[in-house]
């Protein structure tokens, strides 16, 4: 058996209240992964380009205020 099968076994023995415990500490442990990745991605200057064409439409005011 793999790990991913051990996880799922493990999760659906959990109890509601340890379910709930667990998605709240995935929820968070999920969005500092993806703040992570974000930020290398930011730093390596994988995003200049998309930042490039919205400061571009919006100056040439293709945007609509928030």
């Amino acid at each position: 058996m793999g790990k991913l099968e051990q996880i799922e076994r493990a999760i659906k023995g959990l109890s509601e209240a340890e379910l709930e415990k667990f998605r709240g500490w995935f929820a968070e442990f999920d969005a500092a992964q993806w703040d992570r990745r974000l930020e290398k991605d930011v730093a390596a200057g994988r995003l200049d380009n998309l930042a490039e064409r919205a400061l571009a439409e919006h100056a040439a005011g293709r945007t609509t205020p928030l």
